[in-house]
């Protein structure tokens, strides 16, 4: 027993960054949600007008599902919150299965702790329980962050397990990709198609006017909607994703105990045609190792612009009310309204995504260093100034082909509803994404240039931090020279407020000194491994 102590712990301890970072998440989600719509909806007659625009919106039912109840704050906050983190939460799940038993054995560490006293069956049942710690902090998390939210306490006690009772199912997803792929990319890869094809079903059955809301029964996220917190709940259906997930996680149990150790039971490619395509440089070959990341953000980052471009059609004085525009008018925006101020208003996020896109380029970096692959670049004739150079600027190409894509699908789905925005404006409003985005990049490089260990989480820190002070900071009436400090508070919300060309010029000069000072700094110290 204390051999699958110690892995548990291990386990969990391994975890304890992405549940935490989820965690944060959830309860910044609900607690907002829930304290917006009160504020922003305070009477009966608001919240119909809302219900009645945005509940029977296409567009808002493909992202959040199907609602039940838009007249009461949990009703409310069951749908925007539950169905969004629901999504979050079956991705921790999975995302945590593969860690804890894929991944162990990729690295070599699993086959090291079966030599010794411990079973294959004891080890996979205190990896199934440093997952269930872990759901455990998230559902912990989500209840306090509805009853900060001021819902009630039963209400909150059965969204937030609705909300975590996707992760048993996901969970055992993961499970099981992890005894049939060879690798923790392939296992990753076949539980996050998974994923994909249950919210595609949930949103199927919430759009569909052709008698296919039955298909939401056939997907765990269709379950976590079916228990319908705060609107006739139905926790009967609890008894569905604990069916599930029990009968993944002894399936992915018993194929655990019989086949050997470091192998899955899908063959693995061993041996491939070389590919010399984009490896003439050092900036081709990071190219070519970073397309398929691109691609992901290129896709992920569109799809959300295409569907806010097709809501800004909503976006009129019946639907959003007084009290809600003078919330807005606190965070820089005055027009949401209308379909530019609207689109302005989301940009912000996608000034978050974009950062964090070079946020990962600056984890990449520090990947490459690491796992000693700079080491043997650097042996050739390759300079390290140039080598981080050229990253930078990759990283910077990346980072405006993502800010292009989605002002042209915001543009896109906007024309689809008839609503007038032209497409230099969106265009216009992806550019402007950039100064931040590129400010945070050359930041993130700096720190990896004198701290390369901690690069990442500064990196992601900052980004963090400088999006929660904007987000409160404005909210909670801060003085301006205070919220000035976030790079989000410095940038005109175009194309529904002005561009504000001084700023931008500013970030755009402190990025340029920061990307100059990493490259110095960069030349000047050892190579750190991991």
């Amino acid at each position: 027993m204390a051999g699958a102590s110690a892995i548990a712990r291990r386990a969990f301890a391994d975890s304890r960054v992405r549940t935490i970072s989820f965690a944060v998440l959830f309860v910044l989600s609900s607690i907002t949600q829930a304290t917006a719509y009160r504020e922003g909806y305070p009477t009966l007659a608001e919240r119909r007008d809302f219900a009645r625009s945005v509940g029977d919106n296409d567009a808002a039912r493909m992202l959040y599902g199907t609602p039940h109840d838009l007249l009461s704050v949990g009703g409310y906050v069951s749908w925007r919150v539950g169905g969004t983190l629901a999504v979050f939460a079956a991705l921790w799940g999975l995302l945590g299965a593969v860690r804890a038993m894929r991944a162990e054995e990729e690295s070599g560490r699993a086959e090291l702790l079966l030599a010794g006293l411990i079973s294959r069956r004891k080890a996979f049942l205190a990896q199934l329980a440093a997952i269930a710690a872990g759901a455990i902090v998230l559902w912990l998390a989500l209840f306090v962050s509805f009853l900060a939210g001021r819902l009630p306490v039963d209400g909150s006690a059965y969204l937030a397990l609705a909300i975590v009772s996707v992760v048993p199912v996901f969970a055992g997803v993961g499970a099981v990709a992890s005894q049939l792929a060879p690798t923790r990319r392939m296992a990753t890869g076949l539980a996050t198609a998974v994923l994909v094809i249950a919210f595609a079903l949930r949103t199927v059955a919430a759009v569909s006017s052709a008698g296919l809301d039955w298909l939401r029964w056939a997907t765990p996220l269709g379950w976590a909607e079916q228990l319908r917190p705060f609107a006739d709940p139905q926790p009967l259906v609890l008894l569905l994703p604990a069916a599930t997930g029990a009968l993944l996680l002894g399936a992915a149990g018993a194929l655990a105990v019989r086949r050997d150790v470091g192998s899955g039971l899908l063959p693995a490619r061993d041996s491939a045609p070389p590919r010399l395509r984009l490896l003439r440089s050092p900036g081709a070959q990071a190219l070519r190792s970073e397309r398929g990341a691109l691609v992901a953000w290129l896709v992920g980052v569109g799809a959300f612009a295409l569907l806010m471009g097709v809501m800004s059609d909503a976006a009129t004085p019946d639907v959003i009310s007084e009290n809600v525009r003078r919330q807005l008018e606190k965070l820089g925006t005055d027009s949401v309204v209308t379909p530019s101020g609207w689109l302005g208003f989301f940009f912000i996020f996608f000034i978050l995504a974009i950062s964090l896109f070079c946020c990962m380029q600056i984890s990449s970096l520090r990947g490459e260093e690491a796992e000693q692959r700079l080491e043997t670049l650097l042996s050739l004739p390759v300079g390290r100034s140039g080598w981080l150079a050229g990253r930078l600027l990759l990283a910077a190409a990346g980072a405006a082909a993502v800010a292009l894509a989605a002002g042209l699908l915001a543009w896109a789905g906007a024309a689809a509803q008839g609503a007038d925005v032209s497409l230099p404006e969106t265009l216009g409003a992806g550019a402007n994404t950039l100064p931040p985005a590129l400010l945070f990049l050359a930041l993130g490089a700096l720190a990896f240039a004198l701290a390369p260990r901690a690069s990442t989480v500064i990196a992601y820190g900052l980004v963090g931090l400088a999006f929660v002070w904007e987000l409160f900071g404005a909210l909670l009436e801060v003085p301006a020279w205070l919220l000035a400090v976030s790079p989000f508070h410095d940038v005109g919300l175009v194309p529904g407020e002005p561009f504000e060309a001084i700023p931008a010029a500013i970030m755009l000069t402190l990025a340029a000194v920061g990307a100059l000072a990493a490259l110095w700094a960069f030349r000047r110290r050892d190579l750190v491994g991991a």
